[in-house]
Parts: structure tokens; sequence; C-alpha cells
């Protein structure tokens, strides 16, 4: 393994620091999940966040973040005169709810040129991206996107998808249906979360969305369902997998990203899908411990033993 890839929106996060004042940082569902895989894979495994940045102060601080963590853009375009979006989040306990400003992000140019994102995405071991992904682009960006992704898969990636429904981003239930249904017909890995899946498609059950992932022919699965277990699908049937206990509830912002992040971690490096998803099990319950999105590289390595 050798070089792997998340396309999608990092976003300025301002998260409470529990003490009435705001911390200022960088994350997104993608980027959530590409720093989790940051942390856990070996230095020399290329990774790299494919998207569209801004010129102004936020874009030059998220750029100089990333390469301060081995992270890359490849060959995602520059844009003068945009900026990243930005999302706050509120706590109540350990839940969280986010009010997001992000209308004209440069995110939403990532797919514009063709040729770029071709070339960004080009000898890919592995390619992560998600519903979000989709919803910010234009149809016709959207479409560029899949043709982009569709081609990397012929010629030898790995995709790995999360349809990560958010129902004001997109212009209609139908669109996001037809989207990420696609999506999910062309991915190896789907890492869905039930609420999400019961919002868009009516599943009244984890072994519901199990089911329909079955039958649309996705290879290997994992239904998240928060802290109870995860339907694993497989050529070998479908299973339950327990979710590890938290040893402290205190933000559950990125803990469905980093768990995504350590499953691929784990089935990139040989581990069987069992073991993986009691992997990301693990992993998820420690990144509910820190607050905001990103876990510290520390705490995901410690989290890998049992």
């Amino acid at each position: 393994m050798k070089s792997i890839a998340s396309v999608g929106e990092c976003m300025v996060e301002f998260a409470p620091d529990g003490n009435g004042a705001w911390r200022m940082g960088f994350a997104g569902d993608t980027f959530n999940t590409l720093w989790t895989l940051r942390g856990l894979l070996p230095d020399s495994v290329r990774t790299d966040y494919i998207s569209a940045f801004g010129d102004d102060d936020f874009s030059r601080q998220q750029l100089a973040f990333f390469a301060s963590h081995q992270i890359g853009t490849a060959d995602s375009p520059r844009l003068p005169g945009r900026r990243p979006g930005l999302y706050a989040i509120t706590l109540e306990g350990h839940e969280r709810s986010f009010t997001y400003w992000r209308s004209d992000a440069a995110a939403r140019r990532l797919a514009d040129d063709a040729a770029l994102l071709a070339a960004s995405l080009a000898g890919r071991d592995l390619i992560y991206f998600s519903g979000i992904t989709l919803a910010i682009l234009e149809p016709a960006a959207r479409a560029t996107l899949m043709r982009a992704l569709a081609q990397a898969r012929a010629a030898g990636s790995r995709l790995a998808f999360d349809p990560n429904y958010r129902a004001r981003l997109w212009p209609s239930q139908d669109e996001a249906k037809a989207a990420i249904t696609a999506a999910l017909q062309l991915a190896d890995f789907a890492l869905p979360t039930h609420d999400d899946e019961k919002q868009l498609f009516g599943d009244a059950t984890p072994d519901a969305t199990a089911g329909r992932l079955r039958d649309l022919g996705v290879p290997e699965f994992i239904v998240k369902d928060g802290g109870n277990p995860a339907r694993l699908g497989t050529a070998a049937g479908i299973e339950q997998i327990p979710a590890a206990k938290a040893a402290q509830l205190v933000d559950t912002s990125g803990a469905g990203d980093a768990f995504n992040g350590a499953y691929l971690y784990a089935r990139l490096t040989g581990e069987d899908p069992q073991a993986a998803t009691r992997i990301a099990h693990r992993v998820a319950a420690a990144a509910i411990g820190v607050r905001g999105a990103l876990t510290p590289f520390n705490k995901l390595k410690a989290a890998l033993q049992p």
C-alpha cells in the first residue's frame, strides 16, 4: 500500500473548549476519516485530501495544518477570492448540533476541472468519499466526480463510501437517493449510519439497511448504530459486532468518521472484516472521549490495543 486519498470539504471548525470559550480547528466528515487513517498508517503511506481551496488567511492556515500532519492536497485547485466553509458546534451534554456557513465555500468547485481531479485520484490504493462530497456539488460537477471515481476503480483503486445523508444539503430527497444509490453500487466498502439511512430510505431497523445494501450488491459494508452492535456484511453473510464501551462521553463529534478511518486502516493492513470492526469500535469509543472532531494521533494508536 502506497497511497490513499479522501475527497470532500474540510471546514473551519469552532468548538466549545469546555471553559466558555471557542477553539478553532479544521474538520469535515471526509477529512476526519483521512485524519484517522493518517494517524494510524505508517508514515510511508502517502495521504492526500482532494478538494478545492481558497486564497484567504483561513485557507492558508488550513493548508499549513494539513502539511504539518503529512497530509497533502495533490493537484487540488487554489481558487482566488474563495475561502473555506465554517461551522460551529453546540453541545448539550455529550451530544452535539451544528450551525454552518458554507454556501460559497471553495470545496464546491472541487470537480470543476476534470483533468486536475483525475490526476489527483490516479494510482490510489484507496479513495474515500461521502454523501456530503456529492451533496455540495452541482449535478454536472457531481457527474464529473462519479466518472473520475469509476475510472480510478477501473484502474485498480478501491472505493470507500459513507452516505452521510444531510437533508439540508440536497435539493430533494429523490436526488439524494439516486446519487447515493449510484455511489453505493460503485463502492468496494460502504460505511453508512442507520439513522441516516432511516431518514433517507425509510429503513426501519439496521437489519433493513443491511439487507438493502446486500441486495444492491455492495461487496463489504458496515451499518453503524451508535453504541449498539454494528451490522457487518460480507460475502459470508451479515453478522452483528458489539460496540466498545467508551471510558468517557465528552463529545460525539467525528466518532463515526473515526470508526470509518479505523475500519479502513485495519482492512488495508490485513485484518479480516470482523477484527477490523472491533478495532473501529475501539477507536470510535476513544474519539468520544475528546473534544472536537479530530482525535489526537497518540489516542488513536492507543485505541488499537484491546
